[in-house]
């Protein structure tokens, strides 16, 4: 497969008061959900509402914006959380998408990198992420940038991402 790259990915953390980051937040995570990827549906216009100012709210949450030309073409939404194990930070990039035009072009790894940055910034010890295990084009990206299946012990098998939804 062949990869063209973008000439100049811009990538900065945004900041969440300023109308236009925010707008951007929305519009990409809002294509990223109607993605078969993202589940195939549209956020509900009470979550598009709700969203940045949730995520202003959030201590150690960023998102990072991909920018081509100036225009948006994908973010990395990221949450500080904590490694017991370590007694360290560590990073969770709970989203990272790519708009169609802009996938296998370098937007994804530069997000990626940038993430990574921003983790040995905050003084992280690792980054996690979840991702399906039928997106086969993402877990490649993933291994490419050093992830791994989390496991512990290779007798006990890898950890697997498990949900229990609330009311």
């Amino acid at each position: 497969m062949s990869v063209s790259v973008v000439p100049e990915v811009a990538i900065a953390i945004v900041d969440y008061r300023n109308s236009v980051d925010a707008a951007a937040i929305v519009a990409l995570l809002d294509a990223y959900a109607r993605d078969p990827m993202g589940g195939g549906t549209p956020l509900a216009e009470d979550v598009r509402e709700r969203l940045v100012p949730a995520l202003a709210e959030q201590p150690g949450a960023f998102t990072l914006i991909a920018r081509v030309a100036g225009e948006p073409a994908g973010l990395a939404n990221c949450f500080t959380g904590f490694s017991t194990f370590a007694a360290r930070p560590l990073v969770n990039i709970h989203d990272i998408a790519v708009l169609p035009q802009y996938r296998s072009k370098g937007v994804g790894r530069a997000l990626l990198n940038a993430v990574a940055q921003e983790a040995h910034a905050r003084g992280a010890c690792k980054i996690t992420l979840e991702v399906l295990s039928g997106n086969e084009p993402a877990i490649a990206a993933y291994r490419q940038a050093g992830f791994v299946q989390y496991g512990l012990d290779p007798a006990m098998g890898t950890a697997q991402f498990w949900e229990r939804k609330l009311p």
